[in-house]
């Protein structure tokens, strides 16, 4: 394991935990819906359960795949495996051209969650809240989380990107996935301005909507630039209009910590596919 990983393994979860806490204070003091109006009993168990999902999966991930993904990263650098080892380059470059990979990736994988009908009984867990806040970034199906940790290995091994470049940047990706699922609004410019280089809440709030069209569009989790450079960014006039949620998976059995983990074994689970767009 790298310098960069050690430097950064003991700040990750500091790190997420503050921007939660922070963020659960901004969507009190001032939320862009009001799901929870006067009904504290309706966030707290809402909240509790996509955080349970977020560590249940965290805990699977240091346990099982962190040490795979490490002696995948030893063994490029070893052997001077992947694309970045080719030859030999700047470590800032290294670093950067890292990040952009793994962001390429991210994109497309999140892409085939929403095209793959397979994939997407496990990616509609995620889209099945309909009341997306802050907590919605840790609500995750471990299937998916599994197959994310597992395809993350040729992932690595094609680029050559170490454990400490990958540690960066899910930190990062995390810091920004829980300020654009959280229940807080920008103003217009401000969101302009942000989404020139980041997904932010505006683009993201209609990642999450209910319309299909919308639903399939503004895949990126990080760097905005996919979405302009592969014809997917999208936005609402209005975001406030947007209701979250999928209309399959509105049932209260459904929205349980046990009906999450169900949610792919269930019959009625139509993919979604450009073919099934709604304007």
């Amino acid at each position: 394991m790298d310098a960069l990983f050690n430097a950064l393994s003991g700040w990750r979860w500091p790190i997420a935990v503050s921007m939660l806490f922070l963020l659960l204070l901004w969507e009190s003091a001032s939320p862009y819906f009001l799901f929870f109006r006067k009904r504290t009993d309706n966030r707290l168990r809402h909240g509790g359960r996509n955080v349970f999902l977020g560590i249940f999966n965290g805990l699977v991930v240091a346990v099982v795949f962190v040490g795979l993904w490490a002696k995948m990263t030893d063994w490029t650098a070893a052997n001077g495996y992947g694309l970045l080892n080719l030859a030999s380059i700047p470590f800032w470059i290294h670093v950067l051209a890292a990040f952009l990979m793994l962001d390429f990736w991210t994109y497309w994988w999140h892409r085939f969650n929403h095209t793959l009908p397979f994939l997407w009984r496990f990616h509609k867990v995620h889209h099945s809240d309909p009341c997306m806040d802050v907590t919605t970034a840790n609500r995750f199906h471990l299937g998916e989380i599994v197959f994310s940790s597992i395809l993350r290995l040729p992932v690595l091994l094609l680029a050559g990107a170490t454990l400490g470049e990958l540690a960066l940047y899910e930190t990062l990706l995390f810091a920004n996935t829980q300020i654009h699922h959280a229940n807080i609004g920008f103003s217009s410019v401000a969101d302009k301005v942000l989404r020139i280089f980041l997904t932010s809440p505006n683009m993201h709030k209609v990642h999450h909507s209910r319309l299909l069209a919308e639903t399939n569009s503004n895949y990126t989790s990080l760097l905005s630039v996919w979405d302009r450079l592969f014809g997917s960014f999208r936005l609402r006039a209005n975001p406030h209009e947007i209701s979250f949620g999928l209309d399959d998976t509105d049932q209260p059995n459904q929205q349980t910590i046990p009906g999450l983990f169900l949610m792919p074994t269930e019959k009625n689970n139509p993919p979604i596919t450009p073919q099934n767009h709604q304007s």
